[in-house]
Formats: C-alpha cells, sequence, structure tokens
C-alpha cells in the first residue's frame, strides 16, 4: 500500500510540496512557497502549512529537491527548523539551498546526488534522478521504487533538442522504465494549454546576437535571476562585444557568484564586471547591464533604471530587453515599467514584439503527450498548476490511450492510496498556507490581512481622549487624526469630533471607570459620528488616557 500526498502545488503555481509515504516511511519532494499576489498586504512569502509533516516527523526520512527555484526549495529552511531529516539535490540545487539555509541561520544535512545513480532513502524506497532540461542548471525529476512498484515525478522539464548545456531530459530513462511498468507517473502541468513546442534555449541566444549586434549604447537585459543557462549566453555574448557587465539586483549578484564558484560559469573571469558607479563613467557602447526586475519589483534593478535613480541614467541609443513573459497579474505593471523606460528614451523590446527574447522552461502540450506516450503509468496525476492546467494534462492523457479510471484529479490535501496497480482517493489531510514575512518574523493570519485590507480600503482615525482618573469626568478630546482619508474626510474630522464627545458624554460613569469599555465606547462613538456625514467606515484606533 502506498500513499501520495500533495501538501501544495496543486491548483497553484508555487508551494511544491509532495508526500509519498509507504509501510510507516515518508519523503518530501520539494518544499518550495509562493510569492503573494498583488493586494496581500505586508506578506514577503506564502508557505504551505506543514502541520501533516510535524505530526508525522518521526516517519520522514528525506526531502528530494528537484532543482533550485523558489517555488521549490524556498520553503526549506521553515521546516527543517522544526522537522530536521536528510536533504538530497544536485550539485547546483544545493549551492542554492546553501545560501538560504545560511541567510536564515538553519543547519541541514545536504547530500548530494547524481542522475542515474540510485540511493536509499530509509528502508523502503530507492531513489534516483533523472536529468531534465529546465532553465536552471542541474535541475532533475525523481523516479521513486517503492514496494507498490516505481512512481516518475517529472519536476519542472521541458524537451529541448539542444539545450545550452547539452544535458536534455533523460527520455530514454523514463522509456526504460515504461517497458518495465510505471505506477503512477506525476507531471508538470504548467504548459497544458499551451499548444505549439515549447521553444529551445537556442532561439534566445540567435535572437540576442542579432538584436545586440548593431546597438550604439548601452544594452539592459532583465530576466529571472535564477535562469543561468540563459545569464551564460548574455555574459559570453558582453565578452565578445567587448562590453563590462554590470550586475544589478542582490540576487542576480550572488546566483552569479555562486554559480561562478561551483564552475558553472567557467568562461566568466572578474575583468568582465565592473560595479555600478564605474560604468555610468564608461563609453555607453562598452555597457551591459544585467538586471532583475522583469516583473517591475519595486525595488528591483530595472525599476530603479526606470525611475532615473542611480548613477546609470538610460537615454536615447540605450536597449532594454525584458527577457520573461509578464506572470498573470502582474501585467498592468509590467506595462507601466515598459512605459517608463520609453520615456527615458530607450528602445524597449518584450515578448510581445519580439517573441524570440524568451522562451518557458515548461513542456506544452505535445512534449506533455510524448512523455505520456512513453512512458503509459498505469495512473497518471497530474501536478504543478492551477486547475485549469491540470483538467487540460488530464485531457491530454485521455487522448493519449489512458482511461478514466487510471486518471487522478487531484488537488492539495488529497491522500491518494496505490494498491496493486490501481490508485483511488481515500481521505484528506491538513493542508492550507501560512503567510509570513522573508525572515520568518510571525505569521500573518488571514484575520490580519482582512484588517490590513479594511485600513487600506478606508483609511484608519486615531482618536485620543483625556479622562480624570478621580472623577471621571472628561478633560478634553476626543482629538481625530486621520491616515489614508479623502479631503473631504480630513475636513469632516472636526465635526465629527464635536458629535462624538456628545454620544461619549451620554455614558455612564460605570462604564467610563472599565478602560477596556471606554475604549470601545470611544470607537463606538466615532464611527457613529462619522456615519452621520459619508457612507465610509474607516477603522477607529482609540486611546483613553486617564490622569
Amino acid at each position: 500500500m502506498l500513499h501520495v500526498i500533495p501538501l501544495g502545488g496543486l491548483g497553484e503555481i508555487g508551494l511544491n510540496a509532495m508526500v509519498i509515504a509507504c509501510r510507516g516511511e515518508m519523503l518530501l519532494i520539494d518544499c518550495g512557497l509562493m510569492f503573494p499576489p498583488i493586494g496581500t498586504l505586508g506578506v514577503d512569502i506564502i508557505l504551505p502549512d506543514f502541520t501533516y509533516l510535524r505530526q508525522n516527523a518521526s516517519l520522514l526520512k528525506g526531502i528530494l529537491l528537484t532543482h533550485g527555484h523558489e517555488d521549490h526549495i524556498g520553503a526549506l529552511p521553515f521546516l527543517l527548523n522544526e522537522v530536521p531529516v536528510p536533504v538530497y539535490g544536485t550539485r547546483f540545487t544545493l549551492g542554492m539551498v546553501r545560501h538560504r539555509l545560511q541567510e536564515l541561520g538553519v543547519e541541514a544535512d545536504l547530500r548530494e546526488i547524481e542522475p542515474r545513480n540510485p540511493f536509499p532513502v530509509g528502508a523502503h524506497f530507492k531513489v534516483e534522478a533523472t536529468r531534465v532540461t529546465h532553465t536552471v542548471p542541474d535541475a532533475v525529476g525523481y523516479v521513486v521504487h517503492t514496494p507498490e512498484g516505481p512512481v516518475i515525478h517529472t519536476g519542472d522539464f521541458k524537451l529541448d533538442p539542444d539545450p545550452i548545456d547539452g544535458l536534455r531530459t533523460d527520455l530514454e530513462r523514463w522509456g526504460e522504465l515504461g517497458e518495465q511498468g510505471v505506477l503512477c507517473l506525476l507531471s508538470d502541468s504548467t504548459n497544458s494549454e499551451r499548444t505549439h513546442e515549447t521553444g529551445s534555449e537556442r532561439e534566445v541566444e540567435q535572437t540576442f546576437e542579432r538584436l545586440f549586434r548593431d546597438v550604439t549604447g548601452r544594452i539592459v537585459v532583465s530576466m529571472f535571476a535564477s535562469n543561468l543557462h540563459r545569464i551564460h549566453h548574455v555574459l559570453d555574448l558582453a565578452r565578445t562585444l567587448e562590453r563590462k557587465v554590470v550586475t544589478m539586483g542582490r540576487s542576480m549578484m550572488r546566483n552569479i557568484e555562486m554559480a561562478r564558484e561551483l564552475g558553472f560559469l567557467p568562461s566568466v573571469t572578474d575583468g568582465l564586471f565592473v560595479p555600478l558607479e564605474d560604468a555610468a563613467r564608461l563609453p555607453p557602447e562598452r555597457v551591459l547591464v544585467l538586471a532583475t526586475g522583469s516583473q517591475a519589483e519595486p525595488r528591483a534593478g530595472l525599476s530603479q533604471l526606470a525611475a532615473g535613480d542611480g548613477p546609470l541614467r538610460l537615454g536615447p541609443g540605450d536597449l532594454v530587453v525584458l527577457s520573461a513573459r509578464a506572470i498573470p497579474g502582474n501585467e498592468r505593471a509590467v506595462s507601466g515599467l515598459i512605459d517608463q523606460l520609453l520615456w527615458r528614451g530607450a528602445r524597449v523590446v518584450y515578448p510581445d514584439l519580439e517573441p524570440g527574447i524568451h522562451v518557458s522552461g515548461h513542456a506544452s502540450q505535445p512534449q506533455q503527450r510524448r512523455v505520456l506516450d512513453l512512458v503509459r503509468p498505469k495512473n497518471f496525476v497530474p501536478i504543478h498548476g492551477e486547475l485549469h492546467h491540470l483538467h487540460r494534462h488530464l485531457a491530454t492523457a485521455k487522448e493519449s490511450g489512458l482511461t478514466p479510471d487510471q486518471l487522478l484529479l487531484a488537488q492539495d490535501g488529497d491522500l491518494l492510496l496505490f494498491e496493486e496497480g490501481r490508485g483511488r482517493f481515500s481521505g484528506s489531510v491538513r493542508t492550507g498556507r501560512i503567510y509570513q514575512d522573508r525572515f520568518g518574523q510571525g505569521v500573518v493570519t488571514p484575520d490580519i490581512l482582512q484588517e490590513r485590507t479594511r485600513i487600506a480600503e478606508t483609511g484608519i482615525i486615531v482618536a485620543v481622549l483625556v479622562i480624570e482618573r478621580a472623577s471621571l469626568s472628561l478633560l478634553a478630546g476626543p482629538q481625530l487624526s486621520g491616515q489614508g482619508l479623502n479631503l473631504d474626510e480630513q475636513v469632516l474630522l472636526p465635526r465629527v469630533a464635536e458629535d462624538a464627545r456628545a454620544f461619549f458624554l451620554e455614558m455612564s460613569q460605570q462604564l467610563r471607570g472599565d478602560d477596556a469599555r471606554a475604549r470601545e465606547e470611544l470607537a463606538k462613538a466615532v464611527r457613529r459620528a462619522f456615519k452621520l456625514y459619508t457612507s465610509k467606515r474607516p477603522v477607529v484606533v482609540p486611546m483613553v488616557i486617564k490622569v
């Protein structure tokens, strides 16, 4: 009997965490976070709810990491703080993890693995990593050999016939397993709705070479800092074009430094880079900038250039390349960023204008179909995607010949039971989302999020009242100060204060003696007075001072 339990990543992009359990032992594949959508105020990251893992900590024998993206490794430090277990990953992935752990002061047992070299996890799992092509080096999927049969977890992958590093997705191994019989295939669904072939990174390489060739000013390339294959090519082009490179953005600097330390950028030397201040003094045709901020993040490198902050000022003759598509929900912010850059006089190229400047790292529908045809699993579970992605991937599986009883549309928390080659739903476990800042200084509950949203929408009024301690008579106030109010509402505050004072004077002496009740009645009085003039309900913070 085998259980597969998704704790995140099914129904959303991010939070990837998949438990495989058998005979009293568990392993976890990936431990990712998710970045909050626009409007989630004061939240830096979202983590999976790991209650189930904490409750079964003695059963968890190891964590397998597919690759170094935040949505697959970002929650790891927070889990290891509570459940310390061995962590398995490839060299580059562990390099990414090591930095995150050091940043948060977390120690871990990190164990480096190699594709196609099986290793045991616990007494009942034999695990084998399989090479896959993605946007980050050293990405793998996993074959978990269990007493019920092998389970293939693809990780994030695409089928690139000519990847930058020459390491293609190991379809041969998956095909061998398909011939032997695969109990279940868990496969990346991100691009399940795209009917065209996912492009090769070589297309981006060729497009960059064409675009950069005749630029007379500065070249600025903005992309995700984890896309080391693309960064490597940009650095090689800069050297060929005799341009010095400026890196803008902490994650960009950190990832390039780490990749060099691990030997993934062998042709890159210190002499290629210059500090930002020095680049401002170089002729524009000698400068190439690698910047974070392709999603219009306010503090990222590209946003600084668009705002004209810092010593490097963009202008006519400069080329800005946004080598990433806008994440759903970010379209308006990215559009505004492009407009800012255009006002600076720079030429701006983005995927809608020049599709060849970006290709996805995820398999599209025809590539997903090829994997299904090759593996021919007894059971199929689409993973890593929102519900519409999972639905479309199931349709592709049906088109490849799988029958409805072989298809399992799971969501976070579902308990999938596999026995004698068949899979079925057999219950659920607790899952959810934990909102907090990046350094774990406190959880933000849904109630707090709701209150923050209300403050943002309606504003806030601080009401201060002074009462004589002995007689409980009103000495002064309420004095009102507002934040986030419109101009008309600010003008109303003196009248609201007068009416609130009248309402408060109706309170009995007994109630005034109870500090908590006095604050509650003050807040009610202000809200009641405000209601006389406007339908808005600002948040009221009452302060009662006794002297």
